[in-house]
């Protein structure tokens, strides 16, 4: 395995990526909260589209993986900025983005930012506004309590052996950037995969963005005893398939 490529950020950061060139359009995958691009769901694609010989990219966020920084220090914002510095800065020409968890609240803030560049988006168990839904429902009193008093608690993961450190300013930044309080303008190609038995992101997400997306172009696949990792071999078949499908339109000339 090479080792991966930095992109500088502000204050001496930087993201560390692995980028595979290929023809257009260019996969780009966006992890989830904690999660890494070691993971099963980016690695595959990077082997699908290598095989494919379609340019790939994954990323680490910073505090996340093999990136600077403190991953109590970021926010929603401040990983959207660096989704956004590898599409300006590591990447050209069409983009499908792929969005795991956080990672699909991030692809679709990135696709806001840059609609000139998306060909098409794919969610899997999407979380748009899971800081909200966390703040509301998810954390006891106690922890509220605690992230008023102290500006952070932890929580447990069903996910990682550590507990997630969550900060006020992860809340508040993740509250100003909610994405299913309105329309979202987005006409790109949509494409969303959500297992039935999520219990960290309930399937309703997907059919929230299907229904507030402006693209007439938008489906949701619902996998009856699929959990929130959808990393079954048969999961990440409906997820490279969403890929090649989307990877098609571009050459169909949609």
């Amino acid at each position: 395995m090479t080792d991966p490529s930095r992109l500088d950020r502000p204050n001496g950061d930087y993201v560390a990526y692995h980028k595979t060139e290929g023809n257009a359009p260019t996969v780009m995958f966006c992890g989830g909260f904690m999660s890494d691009m070691t993971g099963t769901k980016a690695t595959t694609l990077e082997d699908f589209c290598r095989a494919r010989g379609q340019g790939f990219v994954r990323f680490d966020y910073r505090g996340h993986g093999v990136s600077s920084g403190r991953f109590e220090d970021g926010t929603i914002g401040d990983w959207t900025n660096d989704a956004i510095a590898i599409i300006d800065d590591v990447t050209e020409g069409p983009l499908i983005i792929v969005g795991s968890s956080m990672g699909g609240w991030i692809m679709l803030l990135a696709a806001l930012a840059r609609k000139e560049r998306v060909q098409g988006l794919v969610g899997v168990a999407a979380a748009p506004d899971f800081t909200s839904r966390m703040l509301s429902t998810e954390l006891t009193e106690a922890q509220r309590e605690e992230l008023s008093r102290t500006g952070q608690t932890a929580i447990s993961s069903d996910y990682d052996e550590r507990p997630y450190i969550i900060t006020q300013d992860l809340i508040l930044d993740g509250n100003a950037r909610c994405l299913l309080t309105g329309p979202i303008d987005l006409n790109c190609p949509i494409r969303l995969l959500h297992g039935m038995k999520d219990e960290a992101v309930p399937w309703q997400s997907a059919m929230a963005i299907l229904e507030l997306t402006k693209s007439d172009d938008v489906s949701a696949t619902y996998i009856k005893n699929g959990d929130h990792r959808l990393s079954e071999p048969s999961d990440l078949a409906r997820l490279c398939a969403a890929v090649a499908e989307l990877s098609a339109l571009g050459e169909d000339g949609a």
